[in-house]
């Protein structure tokens, strides 16, 4: 069988998968958050026909991909003017906490801990700060923010509430209009933010490709001003997918898809010429 008939095919596939990339990027233009992937693509194994010229004579068996990676450049910030939606003006991500079940409690495990840049957070009736998938967002508090814990704005205690560039929640109390400070946004700075694993909700979890330890822990938790970057207060981080790259990636996929089916057509012509051989 021809080399080029499964070089075709291994094209295809990868140009398959291109298109689902580029696919998921479009579908997510508008998602809060998201951060786009891009697919590399690397040759085969080529196969040595002979060693014995100056170079060696080989021929490749077509190409497969390499990496699909998370381009973690900054979105474009939309202006919203709701005081709890938030965004991070540098490196960083939020931390969120999935709500314990009882079978966690009863088992003593602890609940599971995500990054998200998706800073459009919700107040329910009980103060507490949550994601729209109801996650507790994690902060620190204390004298010298060394609490960590979920953030709650008790409504009993506090008319109003205000973040500022630092990412400190400051609360008007009830009883004598002073604002104190409540909690600080809690920020993580993976090593390799490219390693951190999506698990879907513009959420992202923990890897050993991304922190050398794989989890979160509270030492990795820190503040606006000790991460060197600062939250902006009634702005939203948007999608930083570029529709004109998308579209311009998707043509080249296309193409490339077409070119590689030719490939198989036309080695199936030289199949069928050689089946006529013999008559």
């Amino acid at each position: 069988m021809l080399r080029s008939m499964y070089s075709g095919v291994s094209g295809m596939k990868g140009f398959q998968t291109k298109l689902d990339v580029i696919g998921n990027n479009i579908a997510n233009v508008s998602t809060i958050g998201y951060k786009k992937s891009r697919i590399n693509f690397q040759d085969l194994l080529s196969q040595n026909l002979s060693n014995s010229g100056v170079n060696p004579m080989q021929v490749g068996l077509g190409s497969t991909t390499s990496s699909i990676d998370v381009l973690h450049t900054p979105g474009s910030l939309m202006t919203t003017g709701v005081g709890t939606d938030v965004s991070i003006l540098g490196d960083g991500f939020f931390m969120v906490q999935q709500p314990q079940t009882e079978e966690q409690e009863a088992a003593d495990e602890p609940p599971a801990n995500f990054l998200t840049r998706a800073g459009n957070f919700v107040v329910n009736k009980e103060g507490q700060l949550l994601t729209t998938q109801g996650y507790n967002v994690i902060g620190l508090s204390g004298d010298n923010n060394e609490t960590v814990g979920p953030i709650t704005i008790d409504p009993d205690q506090y008319d109003s509430f205000s973040i500022n560039r630092a990412g400190e929640i400051y609360g008007k109390q009830s009883t004598d209009g002073k604002e104190v400070l409540i909690a600080t946004l809690g920020i993580v700075t993976p090593e390799n933010p490219a390693g951190l694993s999506k698990v879907g909700g513009s959420l992202y979890s923990m890897t050993i490709s991304s922190d050398e330890n794989g989890v979160i822990d509270d030492t990795d938790i820190k503040t606006a001003k000790a991460s060197n970057t600062e939250v902006a207060s009634g702005q939203l981080e948007m999608s930083n997918v570029d529709l004109t790259e998308e579209f311009t990636e998707m043509i080249v996929a296309q193409r490339g898809f077409q070119a590689n089916s030719r490939i198989i057509t036309t080695s199936d012509e030289i199949l069928q010429e050689v089946v006529n051989l013999k008559r």
